[in-house]
Parts: C-alpha cells; structure tokens; sequence
C-alpha cells in the first residue's frame, strides 16, 4: 500500500510538473506576441525621440487611433468582402488604417510640431503638449467611437495545437506580420537614401543640414514612418484583445521601457527592449496578479536606470 501511494504521489507530482511547464510556455508564446506589437509602437517612439527630441506622450493614443480606424475600415470592407475573403479585409483594414492614421499625424505635425520648433520650444513645454494632445486624442476617439469594447468581423479562428500547446491563430498572425514589418524597416534604415539621411538627422541636425540634407523632409519622413508603424501596432494588437479607447495609453510605460533599455533613439535596440519587455511581463503573470505587469515593466526601468542609464545598446541609429 504504501509503495502504491509513492507510486500515485510521484504520477501527481510529474503531471503538476508537466501542467506547469506548459502553462510557461504559454506565457512565452504570449509574450512574444505582445512584445512583437510593442516593438513596432516603440519603433516610432524611439524615432521620434531620436530624430525631432520630441517624448511624444501621445504615441499610445495615436496607436489607439490607428486601432479604431483599422476596425472602422474593416467593418465597411465587410460589406462588400465575402466571409472567405475575411483575411484580405484585414490586410486592407490594417493598411488603411496606417494610412489614414500617418494623415492624422502630418496634419498635426503642419498646426502643432512645426510650429514649437519654430518658437524653439523646451523640452517640458513639448511633453506638456504631447500630454495635452493624448487626451484630445482619448477623448476625441470616445466621442466617435463610443466607450465599449469593439471587435473586427473576422471568423472565430481555432488554436493551433503546438506539441500540447495551445496558441490562438491570431497572435501567430501577430508575430509574423511583426517580423515581415521589422524587416521592411531594416532596409529602408540601412538601404535607402532617406534611411541614411534619417540617422543622419539623429547623430546631428546641424551637420547634416550643412551637408544638404533636407531636414524637414526628413522630419515628414518620420512621421510617416512611426505614425504607421505605431497605427500597424494598434491594428494588429486588436487582433488579440478588444478595441477600447484607452488601449494604447496602458501599453505607453511599456513603450517608453522599451525605449529606455534599448538605447534612446535606437530602433534595433528598442525592439529588443520590446520583447524583452514584452515577455517579462507576460511570464511574469505566473508569480504575480495579472493587474502588476506594469509594475513589472516600472520595474525594468527602474533598474535599467540605475545600473545602465544609457541603456543596454547604444542610444542613437
């Protein structure tokens, strides 16, 4: 009897063992997800520090906008797309969205941005600003939008079953289009003329204006590239939760921590500061309350700050 209940006590031990490591890995296969949306928001967010020295509070809202007008452009496609065509709808959904989100941001850009740069702005009159035009944007997104959470009109897609594990189609979906982005990035950074002029502009304005580089096409060029990479962010993290009017504004420490670890101003560095992140807090959530993940990514910063202000890489492109 008793070698039996060693016996029964040893199969429960190796099966909550065994219920643990997969619960894990779930949690990685999350956090990879999520830091693969991180990492494009944070691009934009790292560019736009970098290239115009502009902390832009408002970079999680406008990844809300780019969410909300994702959904608003699938819902019209909807009626004209069959259902078999529902990933065709999001492709375009999401493009449009980008699109639309990038004439947000250049029109903001002509009545605000040029303007305090013009009137040579501080730094805090900048970000009290950005604070400001968050909250225009939270606001004017619940006017139009409405406070309930909202959905695309996609078919329920089954999860993949991995090796006993289960991951949701979508957040696979999520982390491809992620990479094919990224790497889309890489060669206009490392490729393009306006790639080299654009770490030009970040190492120092004024000698890459003396070399005839034309600096405020250089400033549009950024905005066109984080506004979309941050709308391609919010249209993609719908994918895997609700669309909600605050979506964007709970992901910005997460943003600013990823900036941080990865070097102010470096793209390549603040996507890895994005999935680190990204897993941290997801994995995490096997030791704390889901509700902590920002105190989680608080933490990193917290830590990075004091050990390695500078951040892990070097902080320019």
């Amino acid at each position: 009897m008793q070698q039996i209940s060693m016996l029964m006590a040893g199969n429960t031990l190796n099966k909550n063992s065994k219920q643990v490591d997969t619960q894990l890995i779930q949690l990685l296969v999350n956090g990879i997800a999520v830091g693969s949306i991180i990492a494009l928001a944070s691009v934009g967010l790292t560019l736009t520090y970098g290239i115009l020295r502009l902390a832009n509070f408002a970079h999680g809202d406008f990844m809300t906008l780019g969410a909300y007008l994702t959904l608003t452009v699938n819902w019209g496609l909807s009626a004209f797309l069959p259902a078999p065509l529902g990933w065709l709808n999001m492709g375009l959904s999401i493009a449009l969205g980008a699109v639309l989100t990038i004439a947000v941001a250049l029109v903001i850009e002509k009545l605000l941005w040029s303007r305090m740069r013009d009137r040579r702005a501080s730094s805090t009159t900048l970000i009290i600003l950005s604070i400001g035009l968050a909250l225009f944007l939270r606001n004017a997104i619940i006017l139009i939008w409405g406070t309930n959470n909202q959905k695309y009109n996609l078919p329920i897609a089954a999860a993949l079953d991995v090796f006993g594990i289960k991951i949701a189609l979508y957040r696979v979906i999520v982390v491809v289009l992620a990479i094919v982005v990224i790497l889309g990035l890489h060669y206009l950074l490392q490729n393009t003329r306006i790639g080299k002029a654009m770490r030009a502009v970040a190492d120092n304005v004024d000698l890459a204006r003396v070399s005839g580089i034309n600096v405020e096409q250089i400033v549009i060029w950024t905005w066109v590239i984080a506004a979309g990479l941050t709308a391609v962010s919010g249209g993609l993290y719908g994918l895997i939760t609700a669309v909600r009017p605050n979506m964007g504004w709970f992901l910005i420490l997460p943003l600013f921590v990823s900036v941080i670890l990865g070097g102010i101003g470096n793209p390549y560095g603040a996507i890895a500061g994005a999935f680190i992140v990204g897993i941290a807090q997801e994995v995490g959530t096997y030791w704390v309350p889901p509700q902590y993940k920002l105190g989680i990514a608080l933490l990193l910063m917290v830590v990075v700050l004091l050990v390695r202000p500078q951040g892990i890489f070097k902080g320019t492109m």
